[in-house]
């Protein structure tokens, strides 16, 4: 069973998907970050960056993932943010 959330900017809208089992946590090293996850996290992180990439997604169209809300408890916060200028 895959979690499925769907998310409109600027009338576009964009499903973003998890597979099931995921697990994804983010650590910050002080200088460096950690994004440690399983298969089915690694394919649910490029799976939201493919969707981010999606032509007609506005630039500034973002996802943020959080502890228990995507991402495993102590991991630090983490933004997906698409930016087309240059």
């Amino acid at each position: 069973m895959n979690t499925r959330v769907s998310a409109a900017t600027d009338g576009i809208t964009r499903v973003f998907t998890w597979e099931e089992g995921a697990r994804i946590e983010v650590r910050d090293l002080g200088g460096e970050i950690v994004i440690e996850a399983n298969a089915a996290g690694l394919k649910t992180l490029a799976g939201h960056l493919l969707t981010l990439a999606q032509d007609g997604t506005p630039d500034g169209a973002h996802l943020h993932l959080e502890e228990n809300n995507g991402l495993e408890q102590g991991s630090v916060g983490l933004v997906l943010e698409r930016c087309d200028d240059e």
